[in-house]
């Protein structure tokens, strides 16, 4: 039994080294914390993990202690010396865990209650939707409407962008993906869950609810994040980032987002253009699902691409894959089933000429 035992502490050894080597950069630390949320979090979590540990020692300790001390032995038939009642034991036993319990308990009710506090009058408002495998944002503020068309909120999908130091607001929805069954229900409204580790905790995303979560960057930086919440086929890759600028690179952005997407002059982008507006040789519609700010393209049952190769958009598709990556962007319009199983988008059977002519539009939307 010993050496079983010493197998299993080597073998928990072991695995902790391990994981303790693991380098390179790790973007969703949950104990590196860059903004307030982030932060009052992990002020909560460490001391109830130290409290959790010396428990955890304690009893798991008492029981091994009681298994070695007390096991069966050659020559033994006689049970030790029962003890029946304690009155001094029994009433320890249970003060101290009522204690110790209310030791975790009053900050936790505490942090929750200053979590699903109002937001302060300066914050941002977005309003977050969770789509299958993808995330869009939109600024519901009236600084924030686009200069174009129907004068809506600036659109992004994949990533949000967000001043550093501002306090953000967001209101999380379920979206589908425009279907509807014969009830005329909305299909693929399912339960996400938003994740940014570093900049604030989980927070479902519930089909016919709004929650809200307030989190803010504290520096400049790139955070990443995820659903957290199995969603389909495709959860694991259901990614997104959230961009920190500083006020000058954030009043850029957002002049630049508030302008239409502009006309491309490149000839191969100019005849991707047309096909997007006016339909492929297959017949596919790509303003069906998407849109393009400044065209006729205004759906919203897709990511919106009005500027999907700004440089702070970075990544597409469930942020599966960075825009400036031509390869992969390629081959999710050749066929988006083949590299993204369950994909919703169709497979439109394009000539290798007309994904060369997309391509070149797309990558003309800066």
């Amino acid at each position: 039994m010993r050496a079983k035992l010493f197998r299993a502490l080597g073998l928990v050894a072991l695995t902790l080294v391990l994981v303790g080597c693991s380098g390179g950069d790790k973007p969703q630390n949950t104990f590196d914390p860059a903004g307030p949320t982030a932060q009052s979090q992990k002020d909560l979590l460490m001391p109830v993990m130290w409290v959790a540990a010396v428990v955890f020692v304690i009893v798991e300790g008492g029981i091994v202690l009681i298994a070695i001390k007390y096991r069966h032995r050659k020559g033994r038939d006689l049970l030790p010396p029962q003890t029946h009642g304690n009155t001094r034991l029994e009433i320890g036993w249970t003060i101290l865990p009522a204690v110790v319990l209310a030791f975790v308990m009053v900050p936790t009710v505490s942090l929750i209650w200053d979590l699903s506090r109002h937001p302060d009058p300066g914050a941002m408002n977005v309003t977050v939707e969770g789509h299958q495998w993808w995330w869009a944002f939109r600024y519901t503020d009236p600084d924030m409407a686009v200069g174009y068309g129907d004068q809506g909120p600036i659109t992004t999908a994949d990533v949000m962008v967000i001043p550093v130091g501002r306090e953000i607001y967001l209101s999380l929805e379920s979206h589908g993906g425009g279907a509807q069954d014969a009830n005329g229900v909305t299909d693929f409204e399912v339960i996400h869950s938003f994740w940014v580790p570093r900049l604030a905790g989980k927070q479902d995303v519930v089909p016919g609810r709004t929650n809200h979560i307030i989190l803010q960057a504290d520096e400049p930086g790139t955070y990443w994040g995820q659903c957290a919440e199995f969603c389909g086929l495709q959860h694991g890759r259901m990614r997104f980032r959230v961009v920190a600028l500083d006020q000058p690179a954030w009043d850029a952005w957002v002049a630049h987002q508030k302008q239409p997407a502009a006309p491309p002059t490149d000839p191969l982008a100019k005849a991707g253009m047309d096909l997007f507006l006016h339909g492929v040789s297959s017949g596919g519609q790509c303003i069906a699902c998407h849109a393009v700010g400044g065209t006729d393209a205004a759906a919203a049952v897709a990511p919106n691409l009005t500027h999907f190769a700004d440089p702070n958009h970075q990544c597409f598709a469930g942020c599966t894959w960075d825009t400036s990556d031509e390869a992969a962007l390629r081959a999710w319009l050749a066929n988006p089933d083949a590299v993204r199983l369950g994909s919703k988008m169709p497979n439109y059977h394009l000539t290798p000429e007309e994904i060369d002519q997309l391509v070149a539009y797309l990558l003309s939307l800066k």
